[in-house]
């Protein structure tokens, strides 16, 4: 995944693209949590009523992880790969049990709206942390703080 961090004090789009996101995930999340009832009227019932608040809980987790790290540059790289991953994992679940018939059609509209994080988000442009646009693979060297030591303790 590309590293999209900008220049210092500057946006190229992801922190409001992380603060929508995050918010319809705390939202989303948030839901099944207080107000079940209202939850299973829209998307069915449910047996397994604990998963169902633990995947409630986690929407909410990362939620809370893409507004808060829409405040800094590191931040907006963390936020994209959590709003990506949690729509790409969404959407593959809405895709796949819809047809078996374990989950409700309703569903294809979370499909819809994951899918539309992911283009929002894949449209987004990412900035390298030097402020320069990122071209081929998007790859750049680990920061030094994060680079291997071999045997002797020198760093690689």
């Amino acid at each position: 995944m590309r590293t999209c961090t900008s220049r210092k004090n500057s946006s190229d789009g992801n922190d409001s693209l992380a603060v929508a996101h995050g918010t319809f995930n705390v939202v989303g999340g948030l839901w099944p949590l207080l107000h079940l009832r209202s939850f299973e009227w829209v998307f069915g019932p449910k047996t397994d009523r604990w998963l169902q608040q633990a995947v409630g809980g986690l929407l909410v987790s990362n939620g809370v992880s893409q507004l808060v790290g829409a405040t800094s540059a590191e931040g907006r790289t963390v936020a994209r790969r959590v709003g990506l991953t949690t729509a790409l994992t969404l959407l593959a679940i809405d895709l796949v049990y819809v047809p078996k018939g374990r989950i409700r059609p309703a569903y294809l509209l979370d499909a819809a709206m994951e899918a539309g994080w992911i283009t929002a988000w894949l449209h987004t442009p990412c900035q390298s942390p030097a402020g320069k646009a990122r071209t081929g693979s998007g790859r750049t060297a680990a920061p030094r703080r994060w680079r291997l030591r071999d045997h002797t303790g020198a760093r690689r």
